[in-house]
């Protein structure tokens, strides 16, 4: 049997188990591993005494993986990210965030959940777990809205699609583990994703406010605000700013060199958001809560890091990646064409799978297809099918795949964001949410074929990077 064959019938053994409820880490490691051993033991022609032999092989090259990649300095922005995230909240940067937003915004129809999503974007840029953020927002945000009247499915749709924004705001974790997978440079991605995920929040703003004016007892306005009110809520938020700042400065100096390598930046940015929260009344046990639920997500994420790449490195035995690209660019269809199915076709699969786990199985396999259908990594501009040189069709295809990520965090039946909602509210169900989140399907599609269509909403931050 070719090698080709093999790493067929292996990636339906592991969607099959995908789908049965495995969950993703253990059903691509296992896969992985035993894709490893069918590879060799075919090498030795299925000899009953080369066996172990290839069992043996195939443990120790698996073996290496978690050590070799999850040792990447890159990874080490994870765990600070989220856990900037945490101690914002417990440092009161949250509330004080959602009031400032509150105040300055409420009086448009729709105004407190518009207030909501902008609040949830300012948050998102000093948080990289989605998952976080919509938890914080469902506290926060949720019974302000009730309190005035909102419709509760609405309420909770707004605060689970607010929260996909930490997915593309910078900084992201997803957007670390996608360069790390496709071996890009981390802070250009990271830049890249500022613009396309402030635009998504405008169209998020701009959907609530047209579906206020149309119906009126969806979400109605919030008045009464002094403009004396209104710049006594901004020194409380502008921590938050001081933040993003510093995180902006380490990973691009718009005047001069940068301070110093992302990591690095994830660290002085959770180092200052502990301080602030020491400065605010945080207490031991909150500090304590904060390093626990960091560590408890950092682990989940490493942990489905390790078993798709040891799946990953069989792929790679395989060859099916190659295999894959040779065929797309066979194909005697439009190259966009072709972008836009895959696009749908993460729509799809993300109603099956987590986002972390659906990128790090797929792009091995995408990443080098739609590279190809671009003219190759090293193709320049002018010679591109897209327009754009490979780095930056990387880049471009990075803040699409991860959008598709944030479109995946909402959608039935496995919507992470709307079970983290309905989880922390008791009068919410999960189907609330997703009637409630509904709306903003069409949000997503819009922003995603805006990013399509124009590129340079993309690329022009990491292109003044050079």
């Amino acid at each position: 049997m070719d090698e080709i064959t093999i790493g067929l019938w292996v990636s339906g053994f592991m969607l099959a188990m995908v789908v049965l409820g495995m969950r993703v880490a253990f059903a691509a490691a296992m896969a992985g591993l035993l894709g490893l051993i069918w590879l060799r033991w075919n090498g030795f022609d299925y000899a009953p005494d080369r066996l172990w032999k290839s069992i043996e092989i195939s443990v120790k090259i698996a073996g290496q993986v978690p050590h070799s990649k999850v040792s990447s300095q890159a990874l080490s922005l994870i765990p600070t990210f989220i856990l900037i995230g945490y101690l914002a909240y417990y440092a009161k940067l949250t509330s004080a965030l959602f009031e400032a937003a509150k105040r300055w915004i409420a009086w448009v129809p729709g105004g407190l959940a518009v207030s909501t999503v902008f609040a949830t974007a300012g948050f998102a840029a000093v948080s990289g777990a989605s998952v976080a953020t919509a938890a914080v927002f469902a506290r926060i945000a949720i019974p302000e809205m009730l309190k005035i009247g909102y419709n509760k499915q609405f309420a909770a749709g707004v605060v689970a699609a607010g929260g996909t924004l930490a997915s593309l705001i910078p900084p992201s974790a997803i957007l670390v583990i996608y360069a790390i997978i496709v071996e890009q440079d981390v802070g250009k991605l990271l830049l890249a994703g500022f613009i396309p995920g402030a635009f998504s929040a405008v169209i998020y703003a701009l959907l609530i406010i047209g579906i206020a004016v149309v119906f009126k007892n969806v979400g109605p306005p919030v008045s009464g605000f002094t403009w004396r009110e209104r710049f006594e809520s901004l020194p409380p938020a502008l921590p938050i700013v001081a933040v993003v700042v510093i995180i902006i400065f380490f990973v691009y100096n718009p005047f001069g060199d940068a301070w110093g390598t992302p990591t690095e930046g994830g660290a002085v940015g959770a180092f200052i958001v502990f301080l602030m929260a020491l400065y605010r009344g945080m207490r031991m046990t909150q500090l304590k809560e904060a390093l626990i639920e960091t560590a408890k997500l950092t682990v989940m994420i490493f942990t489905i890091i390790w078993g798709v790449l040891i799946y990953v490195r069989f792929l790679g035995f395989a060859d099916l990646p190659g295999a894959f690209s040779d065929w797309i660019t066979s194909l005697e269809t439009s190259p966009m064409l072709i972008l836009v199915c895959i696009l749908l076709a993460y729509a799809v699969l993300g109603m099956f799978m987590d986002a972390i786990g659906m990128l790090l199985l797929t792009l091995p396999v995408v990443y080098p297809a739609v590279m190809a259908l671009n003219g190759g990594e090293a193709v320049t501009a002018a010679e591109s099918t897209f327009g754009m040189s490979g780095t930056m069709c990387a880049i471009w295809f990075g803040i699409l795949v991860v959008k598709m990520a944030e479109f995946c965090l909402i959608t039935p039946p496995i919507g992470l964001n709307c079970f983290v909602v309905a989880g922390v509210r008791d009068d919410l169900t999960v189907q609330d949410v997703f009637k409630g989140v509904t709306p903003f399907f069409i949000a997503d599609g819009l922003t995603i074929a805006a990013l399509v269509a124009f590129p340079g909403i993309v690329l022009w931050l990491p292109s003044l990077a050079g």
